[in-house]
């Protein structure tokens, strides 16, 4: 089993499957190093008295606008319970309460009607990919590959002697070993992608430097079908701070009573939404980005300092200390944000067990899209989505026969050289940042989309040739998955003519009474 990425999604999957199989985890930096390990949050589980799974279904419906999978959203809500015990044998140490009928602390976030968010103290990423590390490197059956980043997936009807009518397989990947700078074939019976998303092909984003889409772009390369796109998630707080690159200020500030304020101190929220702070993501980072237009601002402010001092040192010990080292005391300063890319709603389209349209291949994370967040994601229920899908498709992967693999290729680099100057791929992943930011952020129009969609065309070109030419190293790659989904993006974005969660265009400012997915195949482009 090759398993490409090593966040919460690509562990649980390995964790489920190593009493049965071999299992191979690629990853491209370290096995710690994703976006899994950033989350601060928490998981969000329906477990109080007061609670239900079907409030939690309420709920990530509203905030999904219309869109997500309601069969979907009952699945992965009724599993809650089931993925946070599992999470808590595995030895995660959640914040604990013992006043609370759960014997844990739940804190409460935007768009949520309840307080259901288990977490460990603003850390909760962090905590549970420390546990589950240690299970993974001391499990015989996992073998973990760092410092490699997977280049194309190898399916069949790339290959010669297999049948141009048998389906479409899997039969594994060609994966780049950074420090030999060595191209593996690495077969597996079943291969399950795992990457995260694509928010760093935006210039602002929370997201770790490993988060360029990568899994999604190999999967469109590879024939899958991809989805929702346009549905890109921007965190309404980000911290603002020349030294404080992707730094989250958890929506979880705001859930225990952090306030919105301009620089003069005057709250601006509920003249956006009644809910006002807690209101949905889409809601919130919309509203500061009109503020911060219309009145020329570099940033807003979030205002926790009614708080007791005690209690943010102990509910937010990693943002105190943080700030504190950037001369900011949240016990008696607001903090400085903005909003940045934070989450890819779209990706992979997926079955409830993971599976894509290529057999053998798997997505799961942030890499897919398996109809749970529809337009807008509620918060906290990626780091659930990843275990409960990553349960599914590993009692799905146990179930499916094995297959004969046949005699993979290696990979050819006898016509290629070494490249000549490598500034050009820094200059193409710059200017696409950019560009990216200013016209597919968080208010589009049809022309800003258009002139992104002709740049992406000649940046598309550029690599193309470079690729063709020059041996891959890991900074092409990633420019090369970056292009591919900020494609993907953009084609999207035209496709939806109304404003519905994420997406919101000047041009179709209305919300069409019937929501579609936007779903595109290579076929059905123009």
């Amino acid at each position: 089993m090759l398993i490409i990425g090593s966040g919460l999604a690509g562990f649980t999957l390995a964790l489920h499957l190593a009493p049965h199989k071999k299992i191979c985890i690629v990853t491209k930096l370290t096995a710690d190093s994703g976006a899994s390990s950033w989350a601060q949050g928490g998981i969000a589980a329906a477990l109080a008295n007061d609670d239900s799974p079907q409030k939690h279904i309420h709920d990530t419906l509203i905030a999904g606008a219309g869109l997500c999978d309601e069969n979907i959203t009952r699945l992965v809500t009724e599993n809650a319970a089931d993925a946070i015990h599992w999470l808590i044998n595995q030895g995660v140490n959640f914040t604990g309460d013992q006043d609370n009928e759960t014997g844990y602390h739940l804190t409460q976030e935007g768009g949520h009607s309840m307080r259901r968010i288990f977490h460990s103290g603003d850390a909760t990423g962090k905590a549970i990919q420390q546990t589950l590390i240690q299970k993974i490197r001391a499990h015989p059956n996992i073998s973990i590959f760092e410092n490699h980043i997977a280049i194309d997936l190898i399916i069949s009807d790339k290959l010669a002697g297999c049948a141009a009518t048998d389906r479409k397989r899997c039969f594994g990947a060609y994966v780049l070993d950074k420090k030999h700078d060595k191209v593996s074939t690495f077969t597996a019976q079943n291969t399950a992608l795992a990457t995260g998303g694509a928010s760093k092909v935006y210039l602002y984003t929370t997201n770790p430097d490993t988060a360029t889409g990568d899994g999604i772009a190999m999967g469109w390369r590879a024939g899958c079908q991809i989805a929702n796109m346009e549905f890109i998630q921007f965190h309404p707080t980000c911290l603002y701070h020349p030294h404080a690159k992707s730094f989250l200020i958890s929506e979880a500030v705001r859930g225990e009573g952090g306030l919105l304020r301009l620089p003069n101190g005057d709250r601006f929220m509920l003249q956006h939404d009644p809910r006002a702070e807690l209101a949905p993501r889409d809601i919130v980072a919309r509203a500061i980005d009109f503020e911060m237009k219309k009145r020329g601002l570099d940033c807003v402010y979030l205002d926790i300092t009614h708080k007791p001092a005690s209690f943010l040192k102990s509910h937010f010990p990693t943002i105190y200390a943080r700030c504190l080292e950037l001369g900011i005391d949240i016990t008696a300063q607001p903090i400085p944000v903005v909003p940045a890319a934070h989450y890819t709603c779209g990706g992979v389209v997926t079955d409830q067990n993971g599976r894509t349209g290529l057999d053998n291949l798997y997505a799961i994370g942030e890499t897919a899209h398996t109809g749970l967040h529809g337009a807008n994601r509620l918060a906290s229920n990626s780091l659930l989505e990843c275990v409960v899908f990553a349960q599914a498709a590993a009692k799905d992967i146990v179930n499916q026969p094995a297959i004969d693999l046949p005699t993979l290729p290696d990979w050819d680099e006898s016509r290629v050289t070494d490249a000549d100057e490598e500034v050009v791929i820094a200059h193409n992943w710059d200017e696409l940042r950019r560009f990216m930011w200013n016209y597919v952020g968080i208010v589009r129009t049809t022309k800003r989309l258009q002139r992104a969609q002709h740049r992406i065309a000649l940046l598309h070109e550029e690599i193309n040739e470079y690729y063709a030419n020059f041996r891959v190293t890991s900074d092409l790659l990633e420019l090369r998955n970056l292009v591919d989904s900020a494609d993907l993006i953009v084609q999207c974005a035209l496709r939806r003519c109304e404003s519905r969660g994420l997406h919101y265009s000047k041009d179709y400012p209305d919300t069409l009474s019937v929501a579609e997915n936007t779903v595109l195949t290579k076929n059905n482009l123009p």
